[in-house]
């Protein structure tokens, strides 16, 4: 008798995952969440170039108040799609980031 013909594999090969492209899903943000994300970080964008436009002003302290917010709601915009939209989200679990 051989060695190899004593012992059968009894457990199947594990099935990998089919790949995402960039690992992009949406099964936690869809519908209308979604929607208004993705409209969210397309308008605050819209408003961070309308600012740039602007070349002089009397007084800017409004101006770079509302700089400072319309960048900061597309970066925040921008990561939450990618958080919610990728496996991130599974990578650290549901828990963590809703404390995040």
């Amino acid at each position: 008798m051989e060695d190899g013909a004593v012992y059968n594999e009894t457990t199947e090969p594990q099935a990998k995952p089919p790949r995402r492209p960039f690992g992009c899903t949406l099964r936690h943000l869809w519908g209308w969440r979604l929607l208004t994300k993705a409209l969210q970080a397309i308008l605050s964008l819209l408003a961070v170039i309308c600012e740039e436009i602007v070349e002089d002003c009397i007084k800017c302290g409004g101006l770079y108040f509302f700089e400072f917010t319309s960048c900061s709601a597309f970066l925040l915009s921008l990561l939450i799609l990618c958080v919610y939209c990728t496996d991130v989200y599974e990578t650290f679990g549901e828990d963590k980031v809703q404390t995040v």
